[in-house]
This record gives structure tokens, sequence and C-alpha cells, in this order.
């Protein structure tokens, strides 16, 4: 949606159709790059409005949120969610993403126009002045416009000497009521867009043909060409068949992508956030945001499970969305760009159980640990569609996670969930595993009533007899050569 492309982050490449995970979605930002340089080599090839409907969406989007607003910080990967794991670097070992933005951003005024030996291409919107030698003499374009904040785009054409050619305007997909290329997203409202192009004040006939209208005329110096683009606040709706998008809509605004983001609710929490498709969504300029922004105003209420695993909701509270190339600009936290609509779509916050209350630890502390005692339930091992915890890269050692409790607590029962991202991944499942517990300053093994099965895609269940005890440790064992994982860890 992000017009991000490569969503396997396993192999820098792509998975399996229809699999478009949000939180572990890679999108890197070279890739990105390099999907903009194809698109506009296919357009110069046959003149296919389609290729810069793809190249637009991922300037503004995937692209530039490689970059943050200070222009100092970096993303390699861009995801679509985020629970705070996630945050932009000053550089990396593997420094290609940086110097990739460094020559995109410059080379941008050589992809406004394009021309053939009679005709222009209009194809981006750009506030601009631009001369070039056009058929024998040169020709200057002037371009006036706030987009993609606004759709108003009055461009002013000054050729040396008058004379009769065809200036073709790309109509983008989305204000033609395409979102893509394909029929991978759809728009979810009944909006009709209607653009309007005008000539000297004279509207012009709105067929395109490839995604552009064509005005031939004999062009005279001063002539002005208004482009009237329908900014409505549009839903989008993925294929039924991309699991990862399912009970959810996404906002776009013109070219722009919004997501939801942790700084503009009320309690720093977004994913837990069921929104409402019927709900107002109200654009706002705001100038003090974010170097200057078209937010989104809308509502969502906050949901919970309850202990019996029912999805409590709370009241109603104002949201702000923001466009998604301007997210992790105010710190690391949660963000999403498909909003969940529906229960079965939402990720409420945990029922108050003994793990989701305590505080956790491990050998190896990452942000990831948020994870291990959110009451997420995998699909599989290698469930990509939520975060896990993982020691990647050590291996063939002795690994812990810990629950320090609330206070002393009767346990007498665990579970946990690998993950496995096997066959091409650097992590299997735990040679072996245990379960301790702290007496005074020491740490005792439970007194297990059964063995500790290691199993892949289903939980590994362990009675033991009954401890009073205020902390667990979960130690497991890596494979000599590889790294292990876990989705959830259950103590009862």
């Amino acid at each position: 949606m992000t017009g991000g492309i490569g969503s396997g982050g396993g192999n820098e490449g792509f998975d399996p159709p229809y699999v478009l995970p949000n939180m572990s979605a890679y999108c890197e930002t070279c890739a990105s790059v390099g999907n903009i340089f194809w698109n506009q080599r296919m357009f110069l090839h046959d003149g296919d409005g389609k290729y810069y409907d793809v190249l637009e969406r991922t300037l503004y989007n995937s692209l530039l949120s490689g970059v943050s607003l200070s222009g100092d910080r970096f993303f390699y990967p861009n995801v679509l969610e985020s629970f705070g794991q996630h945050q932009r670097s000053a550089w990396f070992g593997c420094a290609c993403c940086p110097p990739n933005i460094a020559r995109l951003l410059p080379s941008l005024p050589g992809y406004i126009y394009a021309t053939t030996e009679k005709d222009i291409y209009v194809n981006l919107f750009i506030a601009s002045t631009a001369k070039f030698a056009f058929e024998g003499s040169d020709i200057e374009i002037i371009q006036k416009t706030d987009y993609p904040w606004d759709g108003l785009v009055e461009i002013t054409l000054n050729p040396a000497v008058s004379r009769k050619f065809a200036l073709k305007v790309r109509i983008p997909g989305w204000a033609r009521n395409e979102v893509l290329p394909g029929n991978l997203y759809s728009f979810h409202d009944s909006i009709a867009p209607k653009p309007v192009i005008k000539v000297n004040g004279k509207a012009v006939n709105l067929k395109t043909d490839k995604g552009f209208v064509t005005v031939n005329r004999k062009w005279q110096k001063g002539d002005k060409i208004t482009i009237e683009l329908p900014m409505d606040v549009r839903q989008i709706v993925a294929d039924s068949r991309v699991a990862a998008d399912k009970g959810k809509i996404a906002i776009e605004r013109g070219p722009l992508m919004y997501c939801a983001e942790w700084p503009y609710t009320r309690d720093g929490k977004i994913l837990n956030l069921l929104f409402d498709e019927k709900a107002a969504f109200s654009p706002v300029f705001i100038d003090t945001l974010l170097n200057g922004v078209e937010a989104i105003r809308t509502t969502a209420k906050p949901a919970k499970y309850t202990l019996q695993k029912e999805v409590e909701k709370g009241d109603l509270q104002e949201i702000t969305l923001i466009p998604y190339y301007a997210w992790n600009n105010k710190g690391a936290g949660e963000m999403a760009v498909w909003l969940p609509v529906s229960d079965s779509s939402v990720k409420p916050l945990p029922a108050p159980t003994v793990a989701s209350k305590s505080k956790v630890s491990a050998s190896v502390p990452t942000k990831a640990l948020m994870s291990i005692n959110d009451q997420y339930e995998p699909k599989n091992s290698i469930d990509r569609d939520w975060s896990f915890y993982h020691w990647w890269p050590k291996n063939n050692s002795w690994e812990w996670i810990q629950y320090s409790f609330e206070k002393e607590t009767t346990v007498s029962s665990s579970k946990v969930y690998w993950f496995d991202d096997g066959p091409f991944g650097g992590c299997r499942i735990p040679d072996k595993w245990e379960i301790e517990y702290r007496s005074g300053n020491s740490w005792k093994p439970v007194k297990a009533r059964g063995e500790y099965a290691v199993v892949k895609d289903k939980w590994n269940t362990i009675e033991f007899e009954p401890v009073k005890t205020n902390a667990l440790r979960l130690k497991v064992k890596l494979p000599e050569k590889f790294s292990a994982g876990v989705h959830e860890w259950v103590v009862e």
C-alpha cells in the first residue's frame, strides 16, 4: 500500500502471493529507490502512466519514510506496523540506503517531465521552473502548486516560439478511482472523483489514454493549464486473500498514505484501537506539526481482553492520523497503516494474568520482549504477522527469559510457543528447555511432572509441582548451529 516492495525480510525478496505481513514487512529503502528507477524507465519505454502511479506512490510514502525529517537518520526496512521496536539509525554496517536516498532526491527534477519528438508529458506535480530544448527551440514550464497537500496545479507554458504540440497531463490513478494498477487494493467508499483540466479557463475533455489527458493545440507564451485533482480522504481495502489486512482499512488522501502513531493518541497506544469505517475522517492542515502536514482526525475505541478472552471496548477517543512518511520522528512507539475495523482484526491489550503483569527481562534484552506476554496466539512457528523474541545470531549456548511477578504467586504450569523460521532463517526450535523459580537469592529447577517437549507449530506445555515465588525463568539451550526464539510464554 505504501509503494514498498520485497515483503520478505528473511531473503530480502518476495514471499508467496498475497503474503504481505505488516510488522515484518521489509520494503527496503534501496528497493524503493530501485522501484522508482524501474518504473520511470518502463514509462520511458512505452509512455504508460501506470508506471508513474507506482512511482509516485513509492516516492511519497515508502521511499520518503526511509529518511527522517532532519535528514540524518535512516530506515533500512520500512514496516507498516510497529509496537516500538523500530527506530531510524544514523548509519548501517551495510550502508546502501543513505547514499541511495542522497542520489535519488536531487534527481527528482528529471522525473517531472518527459518528451518525444512531438509530445511533452507532465508526469509529476511539483512546484518548479523548467527550461529545456523541444523541437529545435527552448520551452519554459512553470508549475505553481501546494501538491500533495492541495490538488490545485497551475502550469504556465512559455515556448520561445508559438507552436503546435500535444501536452499530455497525467491524471493519477487515485484520482481516477484506481488505487494501483491491478486489483490487489480497491477503494472501500462510494466517492466518485471528478478531476478537472482547464486551458486558459476553459475546461477540456477529460478522456484519458494510458492515464494521460492529451491537449493538442498551438501553444503560445503565457498559456495556462489548471489541473484540479480531488483530494478526498479515501478508505482502501485489500484483496481478501491478504490475510494480514482482513478486517482493516487504510487511509489515503491524494498520493499520501496515512498512519496512526503513538504521540497522537490519548494513552500512547495504537495497536489496540478499533476504528469505525463509518466515522468521519476529516483533513486539517497543522503547520506546527512535523514541519507542516495535512493531518486527518477521526475517532477510535481502545480494546482489551477480559479473562474470559472476550474483547472489551473503552470510550471513544479522538485520533490524529499523520502521513506515513513522517512517522518515527518523535521517538519509537506504536504505529499502524492498516487500521482494524472489526473485533477479529484488532489486537486488544492483554487480560491481567500472572505473565501479562510481570516485568520481563532476558539474557539478551531487546524491545521485542514486549511480545512474549501479549497473549497473541501465533498461527504457526514461522508466523510473522506479529512480533516475536529471538536470540539470533547467538547459538550453542544457554539463554533465558525471566518473569518478575508483581507479588509472590503460586504457579504450577507453563507453556511456550517457539519461533522457527526454517528452512531459510537462522532460528530453530531449541535443543531443550527448562523452568526455574527464584528461591531467596538463588534459582532452582521446578519438579516437572513429565518431559519437556520440544515441538514446532504448537504449544509446549509442562506441569510441575506448585511453587510459591516472585520470579520464574525460562531457560533455553540453543542448537549448535542455529539460534531460537519465542512467540509467547504463558505461566499459570
